[in-house]
């Protein structure tokens, strides 16, 4: 099996909604988040490639154009903007355009990451 990442990178803000009033989280706050995307394949194109990172630019355009300097409580509309609902939220965009993808880490800090695999 033949295993591919990219990496995409963004800052926002959110804030948690139902957590206790002295955890961190529940004020408003902002990361600088780190996203991977892999992408498997058990077979290479004739070209030598799981897929061509080039294709994935579509997911650079998103998360530049939408995701940037937002408030993630607005970009997904709701309050609960945690890492593992990004880490679906963006493996659901990435699978619908390119079946590789096999799952999505995404990093608050340089210490923690979420991962969703379908």
């Amino acid at each position: 099996m033949f295993t591919i990442t990219k990496q995409f990178a963004f800052s926002a803000s959110h804030q948690l909604a139902g957590l206790a009033a002295d955890h961190p989280c529940s004020r408003l706050h902002g990361h600088n988040y780190i996203v991977e995307v892999e992408l498997r394949g058990a077979t290479l194109d004739d070209r030598g490639f799981v897929r061509d990172y080039r294709e994935l630019s579509p997911l650079k355009r998103l998360i530049d154009d939408e995701f940037d300097h937002r408030h993630l409580n607005e970009v997904l509309g709701h309050d609960h903007p945690t890492a593992e609902k990004l880490a679906k939220f963006f493996c659901d965009w990435a699978q619908a355009r390119w079946p590789e993808v096999s799952a999505v880490r995404v990093s608050e800090t340089p210490k923690t990451w979420a991962e969703y695999r379908p």
